[in-house]
């Protein structure tokens, strides 16, 4: 299960993709299609999020910032 860390609140527009960056804060860029350019990222939201290891970190559909843990080292079913 996924849990909420910072309630921003974000609406999305079509057409753009939005990723959190190192800086910890909301960025959005242009999706590339065909031979066009994506340009550069701009920021939306400023967070200030300090990442924890072992979390994947993504923006819901609320437009909230939320974290889940990694699956890492699975056992084989046998």
């Amino acid at each position: 299960m996924a849990e909420k860390v910072v309630n921003t609140g974000i609406t999305r527009e079509e057409g753009y993709l939005y990723f959190m960056d190192k800086e910890g804060d909301i960025s959005r860029i242009k999706m590339a299609r065909g031979r066009k350019g994506r340009g550069s990222p701009e920021k939306v939201k400023n967070a200030g999020i300090k990442r924890e290891t072992g979390y994947l970190y993504f923006i819901d559909r609320q437009g909230d910032i939320s974290k889940s843990k990694m699956m890492r080292g699975r056992k084989k079913k046998t």
